[in-house]
């Protein structure tokens, strides 16, 4: 991944426009998949879409704690403005979600990685569905409380021909041990929202699901903080969502790991403008940080005619700018940290990733600013420290640490904008984009651009 990074960031990197128009706003294509409907269901399903439609998506962790794949849904708003209406509209945004995800080409960019999708219980006989890669899919199936949800023996048997096509199948966490032992020898997973959720509650279903052996095994989603994510895990959950993943803690009291350490005195050093000698001096007392530099300083990305082999040579030949910026991100990956890291850093990519997206007409200098904010957002949580310690000992520029420690200035304000992309609230989206002269719809759009950049790096 970080090879890739680096290519983009240093080497010869095309202008962000450049960009594979990957997604479509939601809103654009829902009025368009009711073809043939009756007049009233059109206009339904477009009072429905009346406020825009966005597309998000939440990464689920297997018990790893690494990326196995991400949630893909309607935020929350529309998803509260359709729970009412009738099957037909759900139906409507079912294939909505699903065709936008089938732009995604998730089964290049996720590879080994699932994508978890809901749609409702009547739609698991649509044609859409095998728009997606049986492999990277595990369809959710909701059910619709209108008194019309098809009988039992003939949602198992659609369940039963997408699993034989490859497809994995997950339902809601039942309430009564009968709705479980229906599904029992049909679905992949159970889904259990464990929030709020009675932990006798929780522990009785996780013995149900042991006691069926080769039967579904439990998601554990909308995990709050990591303690319920070990509580989780110790019931032989597989998959975990939740704010979790990326949640501050009590960290007062750690202090950098030694790699991250010597990474932060050399940006330190760096930042106040010290003599090359003394830079060359302490990248010398890194072997491993030395001979990193000299291999990067030679790679096709940054396009040298002839090589470089001595440590002062490529600290001249790189310059200050980006070589900090070299540092900045191998200090992501400087020491091990929790095994949730690669998580958090891919999360910092796509906001690092959209806010240069969104400055596109700004100075290359400027941009770069912008990646920095977004990718040093996180930068407390990889770590493990303390914010205002982790940026002390970086000494980033006084409008970047302004932006990320006291959110203040315009680059602030779009970093407001990638965080709410990540989250289910289009309202906030909506005020925060408005405030930098942005569209929703194009921060919905840059965004889901930036994660499927994010995607190619790790691919």
């Amino acid at each position: 991944m970080f090879e890739k990074l680096l290519a983009h960031l240093f080497g010869r990197r095309a202008a962000p426009a450049q960009d594979a128009q990957a997604v479509a706003t939601l809103n654009r294509h829902a009025p368009l998949r009711t073809p043939g409907g009756p007049d009233a269901v059109r206009q339904e399903a477009a009072d429905a879409d009346a406020p825009p439609a966005y597309l998000c998506r939440e990464t689920v962790l297997g018990r790893d704690q690494r990326i196995a794949g991400y949630q893909f849904l309607l935020h929350e708003g529309t998803r509260n403005r359709i729970r009412s209406r009738s099957r037909r509209i759900h139906h409507v945004y079912g294939e909505v979600l699903v065709r936008n995800i089938a732009q995604l080409d998730v089964a290049r960019l996720l590879g080994h990685r699932s994508a978890f999708v809901e749609v409702p219980d009547s739609f698991l006989g649509h044609a859409s569905i095998r728009e997606l890669p049986a492999p990277n899919t595990v369809l959710e199936v909701a059910t619709i409380d209108d008194g019309a949800a098809p009988a039992p023996e003939a949602l198992l048997s659609a369940a039963g021909e997408l699993r034989q096509a490859g497809y994995r199948i997950a339902v809601p966490a039942p309430a009564r041990a009968e709705e479980l032992s229906l599904w029992a020898g049909a679905a992949d997973f159970v889904v259990a929202s464990v929030g709020n959720a009675d932990p006798a509650w929780l522990k009785s279903l996780a013995q149900r699901l042991a006691a069926t052996p080769g039967g579904p095994t439990l998601i554990a989603r909308d995990l709050p903080a990591q303690e319920d994510f070990q509580l989780c895990y110790a019931l032989g959950a597989t998959h975990f969502q939740g704010p979790f993943v990326t949640r501050r803690e009590d960290w007062r009291g750690n202090r950098l790991g030694p790699n991250a350490a010597r990474l932060a005195d050399l940006l330190a050093r760096l930042r106040r403008d010290a003599d090359t000698r003394e830079l060359v001096a302490l990248l010398k007392q890194d072997a491993a940080l030395s001979l990193r530099l000299i291999r990067y300083i030679n790679s096709a990305a940054i396009g040298l005619h002839a090589p470089v082999s001595s440590i002062e040579q490529a600290v001249l030949q790189l310059g200050r700018d980006r070589l900090y910026r070299w540092a900045t991100l191998l200090l992501y990956a400087a020491d091990k940290g929790s095994a949730r890291t690669a998580a958090v850093l891919e999360n910092a990519l796509v906001r690092a990733r959209l806010m240069e997206l969104l400055g596109e007409e700004r100075s290359a200098a400027e941009r770069d600013a912008l990646f920095l904010v977004g990718l040093l957002s996180l930068v407390d949580v990889v770590l493990q420290v303390p914010m205002d310690e982790a940026m002390a000992s970086l000494a980033p520029a006084p409008e970047i640490e302004a932006a990320v420690v006291r959110g203040e200035g315009e680059m602030a304000e779009l970093l407001r904008v990638a965080v709410a992309c990540e989250r289910s609230d289009p309202e906030a989206l909506e005020a925060a984009a408005l405030r930098c002269g942005i569209s929703p719809e194009e921060a919905n759009r840059r965004h889901l651009d930036a994660f499927t950049w994010a995607l190619e790096l790790d691919a």
